[in-house]
């Protein structure tokens, strides 16, 4: 197996183990490497704990020329530079926590590199883009980490999502003739077949390579249980963690409070535990994660910037507190347990259905629909006064809710971007149609669910045929019975 570089695929393999220290890739690893290596396009939905990093790490490495990494969490670009460096990787990460000094060093030594990591909003922040129009510096990918926030976050509170697509023709156009293409690649856990169609229309994908794999986990115990109090869904708790002594595990939730809240809770009730949120300072994150990967902490108590990216094989134990808004959050958060491919269980704790005993889980999601609602009505007020033509900087003097609105009217297809700063409407009269989340509903699907909870995922993710008489046996709609 060759590529335009003229790297042999034994080369290939002999960098791997000499960075990795791995024999031999796991399926699909080296066909999403040997297309990457071939500068295609590719679309990679794999699931978590499959070794998504390396697929684009090590054609970076490989390649003459700096990748772009494009990653949604400071604390997911930090853990994954922190592990390349201590390989004596050639990689940096540009965001806004570093002081002025640490942004220009890295950007004064950019040609040195073969991966950099940054936000989307850092990408496209002037400096670093003026830097990367450089016509001497070579770029040769485009990789979209955690490719499901485009569609997640996109039009909403992360509008610079939806000017991805834009980016490779404005590079190209200020490189010279001779410069070797760009490819660009979207990797994530969690895209059903609208999400794929979604990220490939966005980010204007050329002929991409779909390599998708199912979200099936055998060995991973599904469970759903109804806490009928507040103080019941804490008893449940309680014995879920000490069914699983000295056992790694991670507790999930959804905000910052709440987080601190429990930690406090059980470090009362004689646990050794955490609170871990990107709100956090760096030093503490990493000290944090570092006593739990050693095992002095036996669990975290934290919101999702916990876990993506972090390697931790052996997490027996899930725990969802409260239940995520949506199945991609859910399967990114069950997806640490068991990744050395042994036994690991998934408890989540719901509310009882109606809600008079505690309403808590229904205030939330109230909560979502009612902030969806508002950054709708914000945005469709805010369109007429957006100029059929204009540079994004401009909009920028409407304030927030101005990109947002761009970024509504783009998902809904009544918008153009001919650059990642001009845009161009083309609906003669623009106006945004009343969406309502299907993810909400999705959610409550799986929860109330009386088939393999499996089975009901698979289906979600486009794995419809292989759903069909689906029994995993292992979770709690399978069994008939408490799992742990």
């Amino acid at each position: 197996m060759a590529n335009p570089h003229q790297i042999t695929w034994e080369e290939v393999r002999q960098k791997f183990k000499q960075v990795w220290g791995y024999d031999d890739f796991r399926p699909p690893q080296g066909e999403i490497i040997a297309n990457l290596l071939a500068q295609r396009d590719s679309l990679v939905v794999l699931a978590t704990g499959g070794g998504k990093s390396i697929c684009f790490q090590l054609p970076a490495l490989l390649k003459s020329g700096l990748t772009l990494v494009i990653s949604p969490l400071l604390a997911l670009m930090e853990d994954q530079v922190m592990d390349l460096k201590k390989r004596q990787l050639p990689a940096e990460t540009l965001h806004s926590a570093l002081t002025p000094i640490e942004r220009k060093r890295v950007l004064q030594n950019l040609w040195r590199l073969r991966l950099l990591y940054l936000s989307p909003e850092t990408l496209l922040s002037e400096p670093v883009w003026q830097r990367l129009c450089e016509p001497d510096l070579t770029i040769v990918g485009l990789m979209l980490d955690e490719a499901h926030c485009l569609v997640n976050w996109g039009d909403s509170f992360r509008p610079a999502y939806r000017r991805l697509g834009a980016v490779r023709p404005a590079l190209l156009q200020n490189k010279p003739p001779t410069h070797p293409p760009i490819s660009i690649a979207a990797f994530t856990a969690t895209a059903d077949p609208a999400a794929q169609a979604e990220l490939q229309s966005c980010l204007q994908l050329d002929h991409p390579q779909f390599v998708c794999t199912s979200p099936y986990r055998p060995h991973l115990s599904l469970n759903v249980s109804i806490a009928w109090s507040v103080a019941g869904r804490k008893k449940q708790a309680l014995d879920f963690i000490r069914s699983f002594p000295n056992q790694t595990g991670l507790i999930y939730m959804r905000s910052r409070r709440e987080v601190e809240e429990l930690a406090e809770w059980l470090n009362s009730e004689n646990f050794q535990t955490m609170a871990y949120h990107g709100a956090l300072p760096a030093k503490e994150r990493r000290q944090i994660e570092k006593l739990w990967l050693s095992a002095e902490i036996p669990f975290v108590v934290t919101t999702n910037a916990f876990g993506m990216g972090v390697n931790m094989p052996t997490v027996r134990w899930v725990l969802h507190f409260q239940s995520p808004l949506t199945l991609a959050d859910y399967i990114q958060e069950v997806g640490r347990g068991g990744r050395d491919g042994k036994p690991a269980t998934a408890l989540m704790l719901v509310s009882e259905p109606t809600g008079i005993l505690d309403g808590s889980d229904r205030q939330r999601m109230q909560y979502f629909i009612d902030e969806q609602r508002k950054l709708q009505t914000r945005a469709k007020k805010i369109i007429s006064k957006l100029p059929p033509k204009g540079q994004y900087k401009d909009i920028l003097k409407l304030g927030e809710d101005g990109p947002i609105a761009l970024g509504l009217l783009h998902s809904a297809k009544q918008l153009v971007w001919h650059s990642p700063f001009e845009y161009e409407i083309t609906h003669p009269k623009p106006e945004l149609p009343d969406t309502e989340s299907t993810a909400i509903a999705e959610m409550q699907g799986f929860i109330t669910t009386k088939e393999c909870r499996w089975a009901y995922l698979m289906r979600a993710f486009g794995f419809a045929e292989e759903a069909k008489g689906l029994k995993c046996g292992r979770c709690d709609n399978c069994t008939r019975k408490k799992n742990w």
